[in-house]
């Protein structure tokens, strides 16, 4: 066996800051723009701060399970990393096969939410936009980024940067915008009866907003994927995640409450009424006139954009990454022989998304299931079976088949935040059927993952391992360990 030193390594530069900074990056998108009006549908009034609060606690205590894995198995991949680290000696490569396999889906219905939030806002500067026409915008937004990134990675860094500092620049429009034109009577007056914790109803309309809550923290286990770049894991893993949760849940909630301070809620709930589409550019409309409502719309545009794009490039690496180490299929190996990006990970990414976008908004009755609804609860279910559930369990798996294994970090209170984390999952997806009657979230996720079952067994046949051959036990990080001890 090769020692690590004879094989090309990943240069840990990447510090607290840096960590904090891209986690926060790929949390704060389009998101909060289009799922505002969504939140305060699911509570049903100003309350609906709750969903941001929950959001967080979930995110937090997910994020520590992320945080002992990622400390203590510091390598690029993140969830295939663990699970294959974990779950090797009963199932060979399922589980990391399950994962890339579900993150094939989820992925691109994330980026599909960042195409239907750049149409909606795209209507409110042309505010005759057919469906029809809305449909050709979106698949041609995807076209567009799958376009951009056929290049090197090198030559999209700048264009990358600048799309982030136009988010921020949004951000901060609508936050000083609604704050100095703010109603406390309008943010502060909550309904009668709005928490009645003895109504199932609101236990419903709680499990929907956790549901869109979380949607919009995910991103807090970016710098997990980057595990090989990061310094000091066991002291900045831990810490970005939390910094990057509290920060962000900040900013939700100046948003959230910002908002809710111009525009009345009621409003939101009207889907004839710009505030339910394009909440933002109807916060800058009251506030400081058209004009400055347009210039929001269009840094809103530009952040809806940004977020396919960067996406679609980190997602386009993940089945390649899984493929390059024998955990997928070959064919998402294989590099642009010019270029030097996978070329299979971003066309299926671009491929699905592009469906994913088309197929939310010609399901079911658009009133009762709005195409970001329908999105991100399918992602969510789809995230909970492998990616939430198995990615909990791994810690305690590890724990015991690998009790040698250096942890520099160890979650704190073991094991409250995993069975926190994993609650708050079940919720999201228990709910999810009865809190979108007719779309069949659970059915559908539990097919994806039967699909890839049957995926595994033909790939496997063909690999000629487990069940079709030797599971191949490779401990690799304790390895590792034992190399640098000698």
């Amino acid at each position: 066996m090769a020692t690590t030193d004879s094989v090309p390594q990943l240069s840990r530069r990447v510090g607290l800051f840096q960590a904090t900074a891209i986690n926060m990056s790929q949390m704060c998108g389009i998101g909060p723009f289009v799922t505002i009006p969504l939140m305060v549908a699911a509570f049903g009034g100003p309350q609906a701060v709750i969903g941001w609060v929950a959001g967080a606690v979930l995110a937090l205590a997910d994020g520590l399970v992320w945080a002992e894995l990622g400390a203590s198995l510091p390598g690029s991949g993140g969830t295939y990393v663990y699970l294959r680290e974990a779950f090797q000696y009963r199932t060979g490569r399922l589980m990391p096969f399950l994962f890339v396999w579900t993150a094939m889906l989820f992925i691109p219905l994330i980026m599909s939410t960042g195409v239907q939030g750049l149409v909606q806002y795209l209507g409110y500067l042309w505010p005759d936009i057919t469906g029809g026409q809305g449909d050709l915008v979106g698949v041609g937004v995807v076209v567009l980024v799958v376009l951009l990134l056929w290049r090197r990675v090198e030559n999209v860094g700048r264009v990358t940067v600048a799309m982030w500092a136009v988010m921020i620049l949004a951000v901060t429009a609508v936050v000083l915008a609604a704050f100095t034109h703010f109603h406390p009577s309008l943010a502060f007056t909550w309904p009668a009866h709005a928490v009645r914790l003895t109504s199932g109803s609101f236990w419903l309309g709680f499990a929907s907003g956790l549901t869109i809550g979380i949607y919009d923290y995910l991103g807090y286990n970016t710098a997990a994927y980057m595990g090989a770049e990061i310094k000091d894991p066991g002291r900045v893993m831990p810490r970005a995640i939390i910094r990057s949760v509290v920060a962000i849940m900040g900013i939700y909630l100046l948003l959230q409450i910002g908002v809710l301070g111009v525009v009345p809620w009621q409003d939101m709930l009207d889907p004839a009424n710009t505030a339910s589409q394009s909440v933002a550019s109807a916060v800058l409309e009251r506030t400081l006139g058209k004009r400055a409502a347009d210039v929001v719309t269009v840094l809103v545009l530009v952040t809806a954009f940004a977020s396919v794009f960067t996406g679609l490039l980190g997602g386009s690496r993940v089945p390649y990454d899984a493929a390059r180490d024998g955990l997928f299929f070959r064919s998402f190996a294989r590099l642009h022989s010019k270029h030097r990006f996978p070329v299979a990970g971003l066309v299926a990414m671009g491929v699905i998304t592009a469906g994913a976008f088309l197929a939310a908004r010609h399901v079911g009755d658009s009133a009762a299931h709005p195409p970001l609804t329908v999105l991100i609860t399918l992602l969510t279910t789809v995230m909970v079976i492998i990616q939430a559930l198995a990615q909990i369990a791994a810690v305690t798996v590890l724990r015991r088949r690998q009790p040698d294994l250096a942890r520099p970090y160890r979650m704190l209170l073991y094991p409250l935040p995993g069975i926190v984390a994993a609650v708050g999952w079940l919720v999201v997806y228990g709910y999810a059927d009865e809190a979108n009657p007719g779309l069949h979230p659970i059915e559908w996720s539990v097919g994806w993952v039967g699909l890839g079952l049957v995926a595994y067994l033909g790939w496997s046949r063909v690999e000629g391992v487990w069940p079709f051959g030797p599971k191949e036990i490779e401990e690799r990080y304790l390895d590792e360990q034992q190399v640098r001890a000698a």
